[in-house]
């Protein structure tokens, strides 16, 4: 199957509206059993918005490991600026996904912001903010001491193979987190997290089964219970 390359259309639209700066948003690791949550940025100003991407680049799922290593200097090169932020299983049991998510997210924002300086425009993939608390949620005292209520989000459905910029930033969040999860299997190889990367491969529930959870599974999710 052919896959159609990304575009800059939507950043670039979005700066003819008048945002100096438009950021891409991508997640990684909702889905998994076991360790942080990371969500990538990739900021993109006038500047880069006229420069090709780094060839080829897409969404980070559909690129080999080797592939996402090669591309990963490339596109910290071709943005304005970039930031990684990553939410801990602890948070993920106490607060649950989303809130890990919005976490991960402005940690990721302001990582990008140090040196860019304040991001209005935001494109997140898929069709459900989660960057954006609701208004149920502003007790929070996390989400209140980070809450920007000038930051607008955009959601567009497979962000990540159709914006450069979040295509961008999901290769920047795989590379990162499994870079993390390599290093966590040399303290905990029985889970196979050097492949699987703490999803729910056969090789990692057979050990779960066998060990039970370890420091870095979530427990609040449904983990296989221990024979």
């Amino acid at each position: 199957m052919t896959v159609q390359p990304p575009d800059v259309l939507v950043e670039d639209g979005w700066c003819a509206e008048g945002a100096p700066l438009v950021a891409g948003m991508d997640e990684v690791g909702r889905g998994a059993l076991a360790g942080v949550v990371t969500v990538g940025v990739a900021v993109l100003g006038p500047e880069a918005l006229q420069v090709p991407y780094p060839e080829g680049l897409t969404d980070s799922k559909l690129l080999s490991a080797a592939a996402r290593e090669r591309l990963e200097p490339l596109v910290q090169g071709w943005v304005t600026a970039w930031g990684v932020g990553h939410a801990t299983p602890e948070e993920i049991d106490e607060a649950g996904i989303i809130v890990a998510l919005r976490r991960a997210g402005e940690r990721a924002l302001a990582a990008a912001e140090a040196s860019c300086g304040p991001v209005r425009a935001v494109v997140l993939d898929g069709k459900h903010d989660w960057l954006t608390p609701p208004a149920g949620d502003l007790f929070d005292a996390f989400d209140a001491a980070t809450l920007d209520v000038s930051r607008e989000v955009r959601t567009v459905v497979k962000g990540d193979l159709r914006c450069a910029s979040v295509a961008a930033a999901s290769v920047l969040a795989k590379c990162a987190r499994d870079r993390l999860m390599a290093a966590a299997h040399e303290k905990f190889p029985r889970f196979g997290w050097d492949r699987n990367k703490g999803y729910g491969a056969k090789t990692h529930l057979d050990a779960l089964r066998e060990l039970g959870p370890c420091e870095l599974h979530r427990r609040s999710w449904s983990l296989p219970e221990r024979a």
